[in-house]
C-alpha cells in the first residue's frame, strides 16, 4: 500500500486542535443530545482546559453547522427538520458515492485488511450494546474507506454532514440496538467489502446509497415523519 493511502496518524499539534478533535469525536459519538444545551465553561471543565481553546473550537464547529451558539451563550445541537434531513440525505449519497468510486481503485489487500479490522470493532460494539462506539465506528468504517480516494475537497464536506446528523442517530440507535434487525448494518458493511474485493464500483455505490437510506428511514420513523422511498 502506498504511504499516501494509509490512514492518517497525524496527532493534533496544538491544544486548540486537540480540543477541536475531542469535541468532534464527542459529537460523532452522540454525546451532544439534541435539545440539551451546555456552557463553554462546562465543556472546558469536562476537558480540563481553559476557555480559549474551547471557544475557538466551538466557533469552528458552529461554522460547520455541527453546533449552534444560543443567545445566552449556551451551546446546543441545531434542530432537525424533514426538509433538512432530506437535504442531508441527498448530499451524503452524492458525495459518499463519489468518494467510494474514487477509493475502490486504490484499496489493495493491506488496505482491505484494515477495513475488515475496523468492521470487526464495529461488530463488537453491537455485541456489547455500546451505542456510542457503534455510531462512531460506523462513521469510521466509511471514513477509512473514502480516505483511499484522496478526496481533499470532498472529505471535509462529508464529515461536516456526519457532524450534523450524528446526534440524531444516537436517538435512533439507542432504540434499535437491542433488536435483531439492527445487525443488518453489519451485513451491509460486509457486502461493501465484498464489492471492493470484486472491484465492483457500481455495487459499492449502490450499497453506500442503501446504507445511508436505511439510517435516514430509521430517523424518519423515530421522528414520525414520512419515510423516504
Amino acid at each position: 500500500m502506498n504511504t499516501d493511502d494509509k490512514p492518517s496518524s497525524n496527532e493534533p499539534k496544538t491544544q486548540q486542535e486537540r480540543v477541536y478533535m475531542q469535541l468532534r469525536e464527542a459529537i460523532l459519538r452522540g454525546k451532544f443530545e439534541p435539545g440539551h444545551s451546555v456552557t463553554l465553561r462546562g465543556i472546558a471543565e469536562m476537558l480540563g482546559v481553559s476557555l480559549m481553546p474551547v471557544r475557538e473550537s466551538l466557533r469552528r464547529l458552529t461554522t460547520e453547522r455541527a453546533l449552534q451558539l444560543l443567545n445566552n451563550r449556551r451551546i446546543t445541537v441545531p434542530m432537525m427538520t424533514p426538509e433538512k434531513l432530506e437535504e442531508l440525505y441527498q448530499a451524503r449519497v452524492s458525495l459518499e458515492s463519489y468518494a467510494a468510486s474514487r477509493a475502490i481503485q486504490n484499496i489493495d489487500p493491506e488496505a482491505l485488511s484494515y477495513l475488515y479490522e475496523v468492521n470487526e470493532k464495529h461488530t463488537q460494539s453491537i455485541l456489547e450494546d455500546n451505542v456510542e462506539d457503534y455510531i462512531y465506528l460506523n462513521f469510521e468504517f466509511h471514513r477509512e474507506l473514502y480516505r483511499y480516494g484522496r478526496c481533499e475537497v470532498v472529505m471535509p464536506l462529508i464529515e461536516s454532514l456526519w457532524l450534523q446528523i450524528a446526534p440524531f442517530m444516537r436517538m435512533v440507535h439507542s432504540q434499535y440496538l437491542t433488536e435483531s434487525r439492527f445487525n443488518e448494518a453489519e451485513d451491509k458493511h460486509k457486502a461493501m467489502l465484498t464489492a471492493i474485493e470484486k472491484n465492483n464500483p457500481a455495487q459499492l455505490k449502490y450499497l453506500i446509497h442503501d446504507d445511508i437510506l436505511d439510517g435516514v428511514r430509521r430517523l424518519q420513523a423515530a421522528m414520525g415523519w414520512p419515510i423516504s422511498s
